[in-house]
């Protein structure tokens, strides 16, 4: 990821490229110039970004798309205060702060080409909103006029945001073992956005926040599951055809065929340890050291990052290995700087499947909708290559996750995958044991609690 500054709770952060620690903004790229408007857009975008469970799994609707000239994103609804005020917020496996935009933010976009409108909190108007008091351990020095925790994040494409750092409910809703539905909410600390500038404040892609599912401390999922609130582990299916949509569970989804692969362990983000890459079943002659987790390196999976990366020592390799086995089908042609082809014939008959073998071995099979997009201009029937050349990372967009369940494990340290997946047919998720309920001043009070830990472990872990 790109390198960006932010200070967040009082503690200044240099993040640099991948590793420098808890990434508590959206996911920062440097991108290549891409064949059209709308992947243009998109590429801006991935640089911008760049339930209390008594008997159930804590489930969240999913919408948008990974067709670029749709959505681009994909993003679930949250609700946050009492009484609830709801709102559309990115999933992102890239970044750790659950934020939405305030009332009273400037800058903000007031309407969206996704055709939601967008929404934005009232701290006033929930009766369990809690300021986080600065200066006080949780907040050293970081403070607002009024004595309230704030938090900035900025951007390399030089957008910016920032806002205060506040406590208050988050409802679940959640599936119990006879597939009924019950409600229920547990306190989370979250941002609230009160000025956001750049891209950030584009309608084109504006939707109400971010849902950062990272590994860091403030994530939503340390939090909670720190707490026994729910289980440390997630799943998503993203759909990736006609107007997308999918699931989104807080528990693990069990299918047939599920691979595991273990995560590197003491990164910010869903590192992996890539092994190699095959096209039609010929491994690529690249050094496996290139794809391995170091400072500035590494390889990841990112859901908030709507195209896909490959560290650029295996770009080229990859690039010759798929136009070899094209060209007696296809004409080759570079737009704006990226490969595509001009077919005449289907995609699937021409294309080679892709295939990315990472450890226990552990492969995901990439078809060619899964590497490739088509390019909507003068020419029909033109595929361009949806993976850009990123120094030092290779980063597993919505591109390449599409169609296919992923379960992010925390508890053994592990990412699971099945592909070939009907991300909209009802899914066997694990449910978790019955938990006792607590007050919900008490619940509040405890997070209260442990929010200069998780601090205390963000500064240690970026020192």
């Amino acid at each position: 990821m790109g390198v960006h500054s932010s200070s967040f709770l009082g503690f200044p952060i240099a993040v640099a490229v991948l590793l420098a620690a808890v990434n508590c903004s959206t996911t920062v790229l440097h991108l290549e110039k891409t064949p059209s408007a709308s992947v243009e857009r998109h590429v801006a975008q991935d640089r911008a970004r760049h339930a209390r469970l008594f008997d159930g799994v804590a489930n969240f609707p999913v919408y948008g798309s990974a067709d670029m000239d749709l959505y681009g994103i994909y993003y679930t609804k949250v609700k946050l205060g009492s009484p609830p005020q709801e709102f559309s917020v990115q999933i992102d496996t890239g970044s750790d702060l659950l934020w939405v935009n305030a009332k009273s933010c400037a800058n903000c976009p007031r309407s969206s080409s996704f055709g939601i409108g967008l929404r934005f909190f009232d701290a006033a108007a929930s009766s369990t909103a809690k300021a986080v008091p600065c200066p006080s351990k949780t907040c050293p020095d970081q403070c607002t006029e009024n004595g309230q925790c704030s938090y900035t994040i900025k951007y390399e494409d030089r957008s910016v945001t920032y806002g205060v750092y506040m406590v208050d409910r988050i409802g679940l809703d959640f599936i119990r073992p006879d597939s009924t539905i019950g409600t229920s909410s547990a306190a989370i600390g979250f941002g609230v956005s009160t000025y956001q500038s750049g891209t950030l404040a584009d309608s084109a892609l504006a939707v109400d926040g971010i849902f950062g599912l990272g590994r860091g401390p403030l994530s939503p999922i340390s939090q909670l599951a720190s707490r026994g609130v729910i289980p440390p582990v997630f799943s998503h299916c993203l759909k990736g055809e006609g107007l997308g949509g999918g699931t989104f569970v807080l528990g693990e989804i069990s299918e047939p065929g599920m691979v595991y692969t273990p995560l590197v362990p003491a990164q910010p983000h869903y590192n992996l340890y890539l092994q190699s890459i095959a096209v039609n079943g010929e491994l690529l002659p690249v050094d496996p050291a290139v794809f391995a987790t170091s400072t500035g390196r590494g390889t990841f999976v990112d859901s908030g990052t709507t195209l896909a990366y490959l560290v650029e020592e295996a770009y080229e390799p990859f690039l010759s290995a798929v136009t070899a086995v094209v060209s007696p089908s296809a004409t080759t042609k570079i737009i704006v700087g990226q490969q595509c082809y001009l077919l005449s014939s289907s995609v699937s008959q021409v294309f080679p499947v892709v295939s990315l073998h990472f450890a226990n071995n552990a492969s995901l099979i990439l078809k060619p909708a899964d590497y490739l997009y088509e390019f909507v201009g003068d020419a029909r029937g033109t595929w361009c290559v949806g993976f850009l050349k990123k120094p030092g990372l290779t980063i597993l967009g919505d591109l390449a996750l599409k169609n296919k369940i992923f379960v992010y494990d925390l508890f053994r340290q592990q990412i699971g995958w099945a592909t070939n997946s009907d991300c909209l047919k009802a899914a066997h998720v694990s449910v978790p044991k019955q938990r006792s309920s607590s007050s919900s001043s008490g619940d509040m009070l405890m997070l209260l609690m442990l929010l200069p830990q998780a601090i205390i472990i963000l500064f240690l872990q970026i020192s």
